[in-house]
């Protein structure tokens, strides 16, 4: 009889989206004439640029042609995008990369879970809370936690909580641990990390000989000067620091897919001899085994992302979602509900009005407002009492929203 990987059945419920997904499912066949407006899922709304979608049929054409044929390509990208995006969004930071270190891939979320192959079970990892929750239940699925408490909490797993207390900042490690999960921007609060706090995450992961998992799939909705946009920016990071991007929410790629991983080539990690391990090594043959690379098409479009017409065209289309962000913003504001984020990240981190639990909140709003947002508790038990709503949508939608929500909690 085969057996399953019983780890599987230590997760306490769905994944967070399908969940939010069914319940919206249910109200819109119960109520097949309300207009609901969807903030929740953190997924684009607006068309790819056009300059992102004449290389992506020209990349189509060259395969139509025998002369411009590509079959496979390399698992770890083309050499000549990882390049272009030293060039264009790394070296203006004043980071300096070798291709060998960029990995192209088909998305960040599949990087950060995938990169726990290569990294030993009885690591002790660190994660913030509320978080995205891949980063939680991936290490649920491999085995590296016990049983969830009532709370949420996973045996095995340390928890840093983010909350107004901490200004949703998490405070060091006060165990050792192996391994640190940093996202900045923050998703979910929409909060950013200042050089002086990343400077300090830095030092202690080189100090203890831990490894930061740093998330910087919204680093180009940071409006606000001086806010770092790569933990590279910080001295020491490239021994202590992986580094996961995406053109999903930067170029709108959430249906394209195409990410990267940047793993240094001083990066190292020990054997249970003591013996050190380049990781970028370990990646590339793990990469090279179970992967085949990101197309030829979706490539030539992320190329063009950073292109002369390409780069004005992003742009335009972010300062969009962040305008939307600043409505919602200042409209929840307006309504008296206390809020986060919306500054620097296309999320705004709400306060539940009266107290109110994070679901019995989603399931007001879209009862009573047909709004959909994503409940804090999803990410957390931190975020128990707190609401996510993105700025992925019209302008008019998010007015539209936004009145709806004055009009019940107004004061």
């Amino acid at each position: 009889m085969t057996l399953i990987n019983e780890n599987y059945l230590k997760l306490k419920a769905g994944y967070l989206f399908p969940e939010i997904g069914r319940r919206v499912k249910a109200f819109t066949d119960a109520n097949p004439e309300a207009k609901v407006i969807r903030l929740g899922i953190g997924d684009v709304t607006r068309p790819l640029a056009p300059a992102v979608i004449k290389a992506f049929h020209d990349g189509v054409d060259d395969l139509a042609r025998g002369e411009s044929f590509h079959g496979y390509g390399p698992e770890q990208g083309y050499d000549w995008l990882s390049k272009i995006i030293i060039e264009k969004s790394y070296k203006p930071l004043g980071v300096e990369l070798m291709p060998s270190e960029v990995f192209i891939s088909d998305g960040s979320k599949c990087d950060s879970a995938n990169i726990l192959d290569i990294l030993a079970l009885d690591n002790k990892v660190a994660i913030c809370d509320p978080v995205y929750p891949v980063y939680n239940d991936t290490n649920v699925m491999i085995g590296r936690s016990g049983e969830a408490d009532d709370k949420g909490y996973y045996e095995g797993l340390v928890y840093m909580p983010c909350t107004e207390a901490n200004n949703f900042a998490p405070a060091l490690p006060k165990e050792e641990v192996d391994i640190i999960y940093l996202c900045y921007p923050n998703n979910p609060t929409g909060m950013v990390a200042t050089r002086t706090e990343l400077k300090a995450w830095v030092d202690y992961a080189n100090a203890q000989g831990s490894l930061i998992f740093f998330d910087a799939a919204y680093e180009a909705f940071i409006s606000e000067p001086g806010i770092p946009h790569s933990i590279y920016e910080i001295e020491g990071a490239k021994t202590c620091a992986i580094e996961f991007r995406s053109f999903s929410k930067t170029a709108g790629f959430t249906g394209v897919r195409c990410g990267l991983t940047v793993i240094p080539e001083q990066l190292m990690a020990l054997t249970k001899s003591g013996e050190k391990v380049a990781l970028n090594k370990l990646w590339n043959r793990r990469q090279s085994t179970k992967f085949n690379g990101v197309s030829y098409p979706v490539q030539r479009a992320a190329a063009a992302v950073y292109s002369e017409e390409g780069w004005p065209q992003v742009q335009e289309t972010i300062s969009f979602y962040m305008e939307n962000a600043r409505l919602i913003l200042a409209g929840l504001k307006a309504a008296g509900i206390t809020c986060y984020g919306g500054v620097n990240a296309p999320y705004i981190w709400l306060k539940t009005p009266e107290g109110m639990k994070s679901w019995d909140f989603f399931d007001k709003l879209l009862n009573e407002c047909h709004v959909v947002g994503t409940p804090g508790s999803g990410f957390g038990p931190s975020g128990e009492g707190y609401f996510r709503l993105s700025a992925f949508g019209s302008h008019e939608n998010v007015q539209e929203a936004i009145q709806r929500i004055q009009q019940k909690w107004g004061k």
